[in-house]
């Protein structure tokens, strides 16, 4: 998508890209899909599936651990419900094959950043700029963003892009990688741009041009995937007219080279004639999605004066800008420590919703969590047990994790309270045993563990958060620290010291396996092999 202006993430990811596509490696060819042929077609040919993934890998190693990337959890379940019926309709229509669906990880993710902006990553990740979710007015307008950039992933533009460098291997490309991403965390521009720029200008500023022909393949493919998930086929060209009013608001015409997404007239035109052969009506505007968007511009507002500006008032009669107006108008007070306008407005919030015709769950449960968020955030820890007991029957990660931290807030100030901090720490037990790459759920578990005296348990739960982030060697050392807490404590439990035994000998086999994977790649100048595969 066109973003509204460059922001330091872009800059950074941007160059990253240009960095991996000057140096990436090529592999043994694979057939093709057997579809109707497309400009990526090609591509399955120069660079495998496992290299794509284990690349898109290397960059979400560096990513997760950036402070822009953010990991909120209730934002991030309202994307993936988005996103997965997404997945589901590309797969029903041919666009992901088989050997994509079990090699890439078909993963968004959130970016605190304010600019208007998407991005796919090579092995299927998809980017999302907070800036891109407070613009929207509808979810199927999001959705046709998420179906554009997934289609770049499904359509092999990426590794087509990636495939016609030989010139290093995978080594390298970390290497380059690691290097302006550490520049980038200096806050020095000159220092970014100098790595950018070590031998890599010309191919970067070639290689971040998609053509013309590339975008409009990726909104054909994403319209008819958007449709397929039963979105509203209005939702692309509305999109486009969001987007094209951003960019002429607030684009200050800076880093022109970096501008891979050219929002031309030519696309503009066929998103509104494909709407018209569909006898299209607009997208309905939802209350869920007028909170998500509230929850967007608060957690992307820098400052207490940007917070101050959210005060939860509003002139408009449209219920959902008021239910929107008054839910960032609390979680911003939240963050300034009014408590108590905090807790009127998220209470407004939530019986706003409830009067919704028709009636809105999602909606009324967003504007539950909050109003448990809020008490939370002032030190009520009974109040706000409370309101999360009303949403008994709940699986969802969101409130699994609230309420992990409402049994912790509720054991430290009554240490007799254990029952719902032990009940919360099997919940979150069973939880990463099905999501063993939930980074959070980790920090969590390891959190309530210990409160519990659980100190084998915390430790491990620790080293497993590091390494969902991709710090495995932060991983070995708190497995370390672990057995070494087995050697000298008396009375310890032998099955998790047995599990934290076995973990370290599958990281440390996992660190031995990508290090002679990427001496491999420089040993062979590049050339990856057919058994290509994506680290476990």
């Amino acid at each position: 998508m066109t973003p509204a202006r460059i922001s330091p993430w872009r800059r950074r990811l941007a160059a990253t890209l240009a960095a991996c596509t000057a140096l990436a490696p090529t592999s043994a060819p694979v057939l093709a899909q057997v579809r109707l042929p497309s400009l990526g077609e090609t591509a399955s040919q120069d660079l495998s599936v496992g290299a794509e993934r284990r690349l898109g890998e290397q960059i979400m190693r560096e990513a997760r651990r950036d402070p822009a990337f953010l990991d909120d959890p209730v934002l991030q379940e309202y994307l993936q419900t988005i996103w997965d019926p997404l997945v589901a309709a590309a797969r029903r229509l041919g666009n992901i094959d088989a050997d994509t669906d079990l090699a890439f990880a078909w993963e968004p993710f959130l970016v605190r950043d304010r600019s208007v902006n998407a991005f796919a990553l090579p092995g299927g990740f998809v980017g999302v700029h907070l800036g891109l979710i407070f613009i929207t007015s509808t979810s199927d307008q999001l959705a046709s963003v998420l179906a554009h950039e997934m289609s770049h992933v499904t359509q092999r533009h990426i590794a087509r892009s990636i495939a016609p460098q030989q010139q290093a291997s995978m080594l390298a490309i970390a290497t380059l990688l690691l290097g302006i991403i550490a520049a980038s965390r200096s806050n020095n521009v000159d220092v970014a741009n100098a790595a950018i720029m070590g031998g890599q200008g010309a191919a970067a500023a070639s290689e971040l041009r998609y053509s013309r022909d590339v975008e409009r393949e990726a909104d054909r493919v994403g319209f008819n995937v958007m449709v397929g998930a039963g979105y509203a086929p209005s939702a692309m060209a509305a999109m486009f007219d969001n987007l094209q009013a951003s960019t002429r608001l607030t684009d200050d015409g800076s880093f022109p080279y970096l501008r891979s997404h050219p929002l031309t007239v030519d696309r503009i035109a066929e998103a509104r004639n494909r709407t018209l052969l569909g006898h299209s009506a607009p997208a309905a505007l939802t209350l869920q999605h007028a909170m998500m968007q509230a929850r967007s511009r608060v957690l992307m507002s820098e400052g207490a004066r940007a917070l101050q500006r959210l005060s939860g008032e509003t002139s408009s009669p449209l219920l959902a800008d008021r239910v929107g107006a008054l839910y960032a108008g609390a979680l911003a007070a939240s963050q300034l420590d009014e408590h108590a306008r905090a807790e009127s407005q998220a209470t407004q919030a939530l019986q706003l919703a409830r009067t919704a015709s028709p009636r809105e769950p999602r909606a009324v449960r967003s504007a539950q969590l909050l109003r448990a968020q809020v008490r939370l955030a002032r030190g009520d820890a009974p109040a706000a047990m409370r309101a999360l007991d009303e949403l008994q029957g709940d699986a969802g990660r969101p409130l699994l994790l609230l309420r992990a931290q409402a049994a912790l807030a509720l054991q430290r100030q009554d240490a007799a309270s254990v029952a719902p901090l032990r009940e919360s720490t099997e919940a979150l037990q069973t939880w990463v045993a099905e999501h063993p790459h939930d980074a959070l759920g980790w920090d969590t578990l390891a959190a309530t563990s210990g409160a519990l005296g659980l100190k084998l348990r915390s430790m491990r739960a620790g080293a497993e958060a590091r390494a969902a982030l991709g710090d495995l060697a932060g991983a070995v050392d708190r497995l370390h620290a672990a057995q070494a807490a087995t050697r000298s404590a008396a009375g310890q439990d032998f099955i998790e010291a047995s599990v934290i035994d076995a973990r370290l000998r599958q990281i440390v086999a996992l660190r031995r396996q990508l290090a002679l994977e990427a001496r491999g790649e420089k040993d062979r100048g590049g050339q990856g092999g057919p058994g290509d595969a994506p680290p476990q």
